[in-house]
C-alpha cells in the first residue's frame, strides 16, 4: 500500500475539515468532491493565459471568444448537414424546431421562433416548411385569436425518430475530444453566457440602439 498517498489523501480530508467555516460544501463525500473541484479551478487561475490567433499583435481575448464561438456554430452546421443529408429534412434549424416542439409540447410561433434564438421573417419560413411537410399544424389561441399555436404531428415525430440517431451521432462529433469534466465546464460556461445574452435577445431592443443599450444597461451590470 502507498501510505504517503494515503497520508495525503487524511492531510486533504483535513483540509476539507477546515475550510466548513464557509458552508459552501456538505460534510460529505459529494461536498468533498465538489472542494476539490472548486480547488482545481482555482489552482487553474495560476496557469499561464493560452495561446490565440494574433495574441501577440494585440488582438483581444473578447475578439478571439467570438471567433471560435462563430467557428463552432459553422463546425455544428457542418455536421448537422451531413445527418440530414439522405432525408426530407432542408436545413438543421427544421429539425432544431421539431425537437422543440417534441421536448416542450405545443406553443405559439413567436415562442418557438424565440427558442430558436432567430428573427421572426427566418422562423416563420421555417414554419411554414414544417407545415408544408405535414409534420406540425397550426391552430387559433385559446389566449389570442390572433396568435397561432404550433404542435408536431405523428408524421412529424416519425421523421424526428428516423433521424435521430444521425442527429446523435452529429451532436457527439461536436464536442470533439473533450473529456466529460471537460464538458461540464464548458456546460458551466456556455450557460453563463446563455444567462446574460437570453434577455437581450428577448428585450427586442432596436438594431442601431442595441450596442450602446447593452454597453450602457448590461455590461455595467455583469461588473
Amino acid at each position: 500500500m502507498n501510505y504517503t498517498l494515503l497520508k495525503e489523501v487524511i492531510e486533504l480530508i483535513e483540509d476539507f475539515e477546515a475550510s466548513k467555516a464557509s458552508k459552501k460544501h456538505s460534510l460529505n463525500l459529494e461536498g468533498f468532491k465538489e472542494w476539490i473541484a472548486d480547488s482545481f479551478l482555482q489552482e487553474g487561475k495560476k496557469y499561464p493565459e493560452p495561446e490565440w490567433e494574433n495574441k501577440n499583435y494585440g488582438r483581444t481575448p473578447e475578439s478571439a471568444i467570438s471567433t471560435m464561438l462563430i467557428h463552432m456554430s459553422r463546425y455544428a452546421k457542418m455536421y448537422s448537414k451531413s445527418a440530414i443529408s439522405d432525408s426530407s429534412f432542408s436545413t438543421q434549424e427544421d429539425f432544431i424546431y421539431l425537437i422543440n416542439l417534441n421536448a416542450f409540447g405545443a406553443m405559439s410561433k413567436i415562442e418557438l421562433i424565440k427558442k430558436n434564438i432567430q428573427d421572426k421573417p427566418t422562423g416563420m419560413q421555417i414554419i411554414g416548411r414544417l407545415i408544408k411537410q405535414g409534420w406540425v399544424i397550426q391552430i387559433d389561441s385559446d389566449n389570442d385569436k390572433r396568435a397561432k399555436v404550433i404542435s408536431i404531428t405523428e408524421e412529424g415525430k416519425k421523421a424526428l425518430d428516423a433521424l435521430m440517431g444521425k442527429i446523435r451521432q452529429a451532436t457527439s462529433i461536436v464536442s470533439g475530444n473533450l473529456s466529460y469534466l471537460e464538458k461540464m465546464e464548458l456546460i458551466r460556461i456556455l450557460n453563463k453566457l446563455e444567462d446574460f445574452h437570453n434577455p437581450i435577445f428577448n428585450s427586442n431592443i432596436s438594431v442601431p440602439e442595441l450596442l450602446d443599450e447593452v454597453n450602457n444597461n448590461y455590461l455595467q451590470i455583469q461588473n
